[in-house]
């Protein structure tokens, strides 16, 4: 007969193994209204930031370095608070609402300062929902539909990345590009962000197991030894993961013009709405080690292939197998944590963004740089991270004592 479960093991789901938890596709639908609600702002941003507002492209990139720096900044402690409570629902929704309420400040005011204030206070509440969201996701998914669970997560995310700026530009064409539509649109992209909030209220909470003695310090001590491997690979390949911006320039650069550049855009959320649930069904299959690796290859190929990349069909089917590096890694390595790290995964999942977070801006300028000496460089330099980070991760093999990621 089978051991008991621990007492000290969060709940997983009692749903059949034949179809998705329903709680799997509300918490997509969330972050589908959310995203709609993010990326119809987004979208026009920059352009209203500095055409309307007046703001300087430099003051622009420090706002957005800011932005970028908020996201990451509050994932640790928000997952140590949810484990530390074992609450889920209402740390996520905390971040949810946080991030609406920031977008009031559209509503009342469009100078540089407010907007600057919007643009980042608004990313400290993605940075504070993740965490006690991603941890809620892998309870209530079974373990054996774990990526499929997070795939489809991933992919109603990405729906609302292709419906938002799609929304915006509909407006702007028929209201025509003024500071009056601009207000208009704020309005508009005011109401799935509110939806997105009911709609997560009624969702069940499927709490997690408290652990209110443990301290930061004792809670790093307490993580699983495979996780903190699985840092070591993940940041090295940080170091190699610059903004998708520099491939749209290289775009630019081999002759689209800005609306090919968004069509490019379009390209690779559509690729990875479609791509995401079918690479988690095939790390649910063959073991979520594989798919993660998987990952790192495409994005050293997709480098390689920039390098020399000529034409502007090879700009398309780049963008198109970017799609699919972005569905691994942004939703099967929230898998794969979930695997190594059964009892503590919201702050597991803060760590690895915090850490990846941090990283990511100096991948940026060390990219940046490399891009006003050689393009080419840039790439080949990204390349060559993302092998290493597979050296590393082969050397360590984090999943070994995890039979779930294999």
């Amino acid at each position: 007969m089978s051991a008991p479960p621990s007492p000290l093991s969060p709940p997983e789901s009692t749903a059949p193994r034949t179809r998705l938890h329903p709680d799997v596709l509300k918490l997509g639908f969330v972050s589908l209204l959310t995203d709609v609600s993010s990326e119809m702002i987004f979208s026009v941003f920059a352009v209203f930031f500095t055409t309307v507002a007046g703001a300087s492209s430099a003051l622009l990139g420090l706002i957005e370095g800011l932005a970028d720096f908020s996201a990451s900044s509050l994932n640790y402690l928000s997952g140590w608070l949810s484990d530390r409570s074992g609450q889920r629902k209402w740390f996520a929704t905390a971040g949810y609402a946080f991030s609406t309420l920031a977008k009031m400040i559209l509503l009342v005011t469009s100078s540089v300062t407010g907007l600057a204030v919007f643009r980042v206070v608004e990313r400290l509440g993605k940075g504070f929902r993740g965490p006690p969201r991603d941890a809620w996701l892998s309870s209530i998914a079974a373990a054996d539909k774990r990526g499929y669970a997070f795939g489809v997560h991933q992919a109603l995310d990405k729906a609302g990345a292709v419906l938002g700026p799609l929304l915006a530009y509909a407006l702007l064409r028929w209201l025509g590009e003024s500071a009056d539509t601009y207000r208009i649109l704020f309005w508009v992209a005011f109401v799935p962000a509110v939806l997105s909030v009911l709609l997560l209220l009624r969702v069940p909470d499927q709490p997690g197991v408290p652990h209110a003695r443990e301290s930061l310090r004792a809670n790093w001590r307490l993580l699983s030894a495979g996780f903190k491997r699985y840092l070591v690979p993940a940041g090295v390949f940080a170091l190699a993961y610059f903004s998708l911006g520099f491939i749209l320039l290289r775009a630019h650069a081999l002759g689209f013009g800005m609306g090919g550049v968004v069509l490019l855009y379009a390209l690779f959320n559509a690729t990875c709405v479609l791509a995401a649930p079918l690479v988690g069904k095939l790390g649910d299959r063959v073991g979520r080690s594989r798919i993660v690796l998987l990952g790192y290859l495409l994005y050293a190929l997709i480098n390689l292939w920039l390098v020399w990349a000529a034409s502007r069909w090879e700009l398309v089917a780049v963008l198109a197998v970017y799609g699919v590096f972005y569905a691994i890694d942004e939703s099967q390595s929230k898998a794969f944590i979930a695997d190594l790290e059964p009892e503590r995964r919201a702050t597991a999942v803060g760590i690895y963004n915090f850490t990846t977070g941090l990283l990511y801006l100096p991948a940026s300028l060390m990219a940046g740089a490399l891009w006003a000496w050689a393009p080419a460089w840039a790439f080949a330099v990204a390349a060559v991270l993302a092998l290493a980070a597979m050296g590393v991760f082969a050397l360590l093999r984090p999943a070994r004592d995890a039979a779930a990621g294999r």
